[in-house]
């Protein structure tokens, strides 16, 4: 072929995407999202919410037949990219083209969720893991017979037995419930769907999902500026307290210098009633 091969000239352009609306969800950050959309916690919903004068009225015509679609978007609050990172289910790093990491040379991500409904330009969908506010690309229909090949090979999920792995029973003591409970009512803080989603699944240290051994061999979550203590017992997992992330020294210290600590009142208050 003579002249310039065609990928040579496409390296030389940049691709231009525009968002076609954007998805509103619980999630604010990257702590509280699932990993999957199969990890998020039941009647979990979001509203994708298309931009107006678009047309996008027409494109939307016959999609509500399709029970799931594949969500399309932008992973926003991603800077830069590795070339290997460290998935949840692995203690090994891995090449990134073979994981589902956001840090991608571009940051396309695919979601696959259950279509609720459509009312005009905003379509809800059930158990999103996308965070409030990403950008969407696209939306494109799931066809059993062409997207599900159930029986195929899965790399290092299936070589580590991540993919298969059975779920851990997690179980919440008094102490445990208690502080929980206080938390929700009080301050709107929930924190033991996301201690069962990651615990049930692998309760094990990680970095990527912030679980730490403390000296004296307890085992801790971190989420958010909070912390989950619990231990292993088999196939049990046992929640047995919630603490602070921060000391008192560090909230009074904060107050004094007006150094602004997420959610600083909320553990101020645990820190009394619960010492």
């Amino acid at each position: 072929m003579r002249g310039v091969p065609r990928y040579e000239t496409m390296t030389q352009k940049k691709l231009t995407l525009a968002p076609i609306g954007f998805i509103h969800t619980a999630y604010r950050d990257k702590s509280a999202a699932p990993r999957q959309p199969g990890m998020a916690p039941e009647s979990t919903v979001g509203e994708i919410t298309l931009l107006p004068h678009l047309n996008f009225e027409q494109a939307l015509q016959d999609l509500d037949g399709f029970e799931r679609i594949w969500i399309v978007f932008w992973f926003d609050r991603n800077t830069g990219w590795n070339p290997k990172v460290l998935p949840p289910r692995s203690r090994k790093k891995k090449g990134v083209f073979a994981t589902r990491s956001p840090h991608r040379p571009n940051p396309i991500g695919i979601s696959l969720c259950r279509l609720v409904r459509i009312e005009g330009l905003k379509i809800v969908v059930e158990n999103p893991d996308l965070l409030d506010g990403t950008p969407i690309l696209d939306i494109k229909p799931y066809i059993p017979g062409v997207d599900a090949f159930p029986g195929s090979r899965a790399g290092w999920l299936d070589a580590e037995g991540a993919e298969s792995a059975p779920g851990n029973e997690i179980e919440i003591e008094p102490r445990a419930r208690e502080q929980a409970e206080w938390l929700a009512s009080r301050f709107g803080v929930h924190l033991l769907d996301r201690a069962r989603l990651v615990l049930a699944r692998d309760p094990h240290p990680h970095p990527y999902k912030r679980i730490k051994t403390e000296p004296g061999g307890s085992l801790v979550l971190s989420v958010k500026s909070w912390r989950v203590r619990y231990r292993i017992d088999g196939k049990r997992v046992i929640i047995g307290e919630i603490a602070s992330g921060y000391s008192r020294e560090a909230l009074t210290e904060a107050r004094r210098t007006g150094k602004s600590l997420h959610e600083a009142e909320a553990h101020r208050e645990f820190h009394k009633r619960f010492g």
